[in-house]
């Protein structure tokens, strides 16, 4: 039994360096820094590629042509020799198929040579195109079981990189994935088709405004990691961990993060060292890692990178998740990304800074130093606000997962309510804007724009606010809603293509304007000022936790999804279905594909839940509270004996219950309504075994209970 005694306590709280750590290193020295060490780059194709080949490379990559077999050959030489220069026997196409996760089929680059031998062979096909089996990854109806045939098909825009294992390494080439007529069976093809949109859209209304040097736009995101550390020996302890990612029992310790003591507290030496290492690992991987701390709840730490493209924010951000569990287990620790692994305590997030930049590095949410700056800064501005509230269901329903329906509307996540934070100075700005007015202001805090027609910008938005989904924070939105498991493509998918239609719909109408106005400035503010009017029931600057907000924006008209069942058919409504089809980004068909896969993924996590609780509620809580209970009856403690009995028969009732929502599924209506079943029956049974459970838990002799507890995993390191 689990906690017979303390040894394994003792055990945990005993790490200590044994000398395979990383060790102290001079980072002046040369060849020290080892950033991208691992990484098939632009410095390493430069250096590997005859010079009039890396020309022609580069200029096929920047006008998105198909590489010829040739130019195709040269790169998959200079690639394999490299890797195998490094350790690599194997190489694969690493993709992302519709599970959330990557996927990887390993090739070996020995083939036999006839004569006994094997030679090295990697070729410009094998390099630009692959052929895992497409019938055993979710589809969402878009493929029959028996349809087998996938592609993956490499993406130039994002390295080729090497995982190292204890006996060799790996090359691993970004790719995409679909099906053998063509369907996006990933989360990369969506993205890239977003990301040309946005460009497209964004270049034509800069070239409206008067930039007609920029000739590419790019969408860039910044992905903060929450997560948990605990001590291996309490995870494997613990079946719901082992099988769901989350605890389905356990009592609140007496002791959580009410005393604030965690969050950027000073970081136990165990979790430093692993933190630092895992940030060695990540940066041979190219993965700009900027800052690490402890956030609110203990044993709960965040991790965040500099921002890079969104394509290859979205890859990298998948290998942080990969990278922070394998390293964890080297120094004991088991890494949790679940949304919410402890009830009562601070669930993870992952939130997403977005923001827009240009080819010669100017960040189109950044207000400037000058009235033109200002003025582009205005109009992206404007568009994401009438993007979001547009769209607002479908932000949501991005963010949807079982997991998340712990944390979203709690009091320790953005709420269900989709709203736009801008700041007390910005948030006064579009206030002018919308009146038709101009703002004064204090000395020094605005940002002159030199003409009469347009209001002062602030040089900083103002403080934060934690309790808004999606706030503007100086140079960029942060999403703050995304979980902490999820991949982020869908979520930066969605923002660049529901922005790009707003850039269009506002250039429509300011190219219209501009025929009878002499000025941009003049022209635009009418077009910002119907924009800013028609959309700002989504901009809110309170308390998103609080019962008032709910009431308001219900006055204001803006969804309430609280659930996942409730939120998810915004992924296939009309609108959606229209903006995506227009910028051809996800057909009718792949957009169905997603919300299916969604639902049946939502449906089957909850089942695991549900049959995980069941078993360790008959096989491991049961035992022990009667085992309990027949010590209580031999020492004659009659008082004791009847509580205990009680909640017994409690616990014995609310299993039955439980094994019954767990053989009920229905068998008709579709898979929301199989959904709702589960959220309905499933969950209520779930949590109501629990209680008693937990209860439970407060009063069986310590020296019988079979799990370890909160109080133990959360605190001892």
């Amino acid at each position: 039994m689990a906690n017979g005694n303390r040894s394994q306590n003792v055990a945990a709280a005993r790490w200590s360096a044994d000398g395979s750590e990383l060790g102290r290193s001079d980072l002046t020295a040369p060849g020290a820094d080892v950033f991208g060490s691992k990484v098939f780059g632009p410095t390493v194709l430069k250096q590997r590629l005859p010079k009039q080949v890396h020309k022609k490379l580069l200029r096929t990559l920047e006008n998105g042509e198909a590489l010829d077999p040739t130019l195709a050959d040269a790169v998959a030489t200079a690639m394999r020799d490299w890797a195998m220069e490094n350790g690599c026997t194997h190489y694969t196409h690493w993709f992302q198929p519709l599970t959330g996760s990557t996927a990887e089929k390993h090739d070996s680059f020995y083939g036999p040579a006839g004569d006994g031998t094997a030679i090295a062979e990697f070729s410009g096909k094998e390099l630009i195109q692959g052929e895992p089996d497409a019938s055993s990854f979710p589809t969402g109806g878009l493929r029959a079981t028996f349809e087998a045939r996938g592609y993956t098909a490499w993406d130039p825009t994002s390295p080729a990189f090497i995982l190292d294992n204890p006996n060799g390494a790996l090359l691993c080439i970004p790719t995409a994935f679909a099906s053998w007529k063509g369907e996006a069976l990933d989360t990369k093809i969506p993205l890239l088709r977003s990301m040309d949109a946005l460009s497209r859209s964004a270049v034509a209304a800069l070239k409206l405004i008067g930039d007609l040097e920029t000739q590419r736009v790019f969408s860039t995101v910044g992905p903060e990691q929450e997560y948990f550390l605990i001590d291996e020996q309490y995870y494997f302890e613990r079946p719901d961990l082992v099988n769901t990612g989350r605890t389905l029992f356990g009592a609140k310790p007496p002791k959580g993060h009410e005393l604030d003591d965690h969050y950027f507290g000073s970081i136990p030496e165990r979790v430093l060292a692993c933190m630092m290492e895992t940030e060695l690992e990540l940066a041979k991987l190219g993965v700009p890692i900027k800052t690490r701390h402890n956030e609110v709840a203990p044993a709960q730490y965040e991790v965040a990178p500099i921002f890079e493209s969104s394509n290859v924010g979205a890859d990298h951000q998948q290998l942080t998740m990969q990278v922070l569990q394998n390293v964890a287990r080297r120094y004991g620790l088991v890494c949790l990304i679940h949304e919410k692994p402890f009830a009562g305590v601070n669930g993870s997030g992952k939130h997403n800074n977005w923001s827009v930049g240009t080819d010669g590095g100017e960040n189109l949410l950044n207000p400037g130093a000058t009235p033109h700056d200002n003025l582009q800064f205005l109009f992206f501005c404007t568009a994401v606000i009438q993007a979001v509230n547009k769209h607002q269901g479908l932000l949501r329903a991005t963010v949807a997962s079982v997991g998340q329906d712990h944390r979203l509307g709690a009091n320790e996540a953005p709420p269900a309510i989709i709203s736009i934070f801008l700041g007390g100075e910005l948030e006064r700005v579009f206030d002018a804007i919308a009146k038709g007015k101009t703002t004064r202001s204090k000395p020094g805090s605005f940002l002159g724009l030199g003409s009469d027609v347009l209001p002062p910008l602030p040089l900083d938005g103002g403080d934060r606010n934690r309790t808004s989904p999606f706030a503007f924070t100086g140079n960029k939105f942060e999403f703050r809603a995304p979980g902490s498991s999820q991949s982020i493509s869908f979520v930066n998918t969605v923002l660049n293509t529901i922005v790009a239609e707003a850039i269009d719909d506002l250039s429509a109408k300011l190219k219209k304007s501009l025929g009878s106005r002499r000025s941009i400035e003049a022209a635009l503010m009418p077009v910002l000022k119907n924009s800013v009017k028609e959309n700002e029931a989504i901009l809110f600057g309170g308390d998103g936790y609080s019962e008032a907000w709910h009431k308001e924006a219900e006055k204001r008209g803006l969804k309430n999804m609280r659930t996942t069942p409730d939120a998810l058919p915004e992924m296939i409504a009309p609108a959606t279905v229209k903006v995506f089809a227009k910028y051809k980004v996800l057909n009718k068909v792949e957009l169905q594909s997603r919300f299916e896969v969604a639902a049946e993924q939502y449906v089957t996590k909850l089942n695991i839940e549900g049959e995980t609780a069941a078993n360790m509620a008959r096989t491991l809580i049961l035992p022990a509270a009667t085992r309990h209970l027949a010590e209580l009856r031999a020492a004659e403690v009659p008082a004791l004996i009847e509580e205990t009995a009680v909640l017994v028969d409690e616990l014995v009732s609310a299993i039955r219950a439980l094994d019954k929502a767990n053989e009920g599924h229905p068998s008709r209506g579709g898979v929301i309504n199989h959904a709702k079943y589960m959220r309905d029956k499933v969950i209520p049974a779930m949590d109501a075994t629990r209680e008693v459970a937990d209860k439970l838990e407060g009063i069986v002799a310590d020296s019988l209970w079979p799990l370890p507890k909160y109080q133990e995993m959360l605190f001892i390191k």
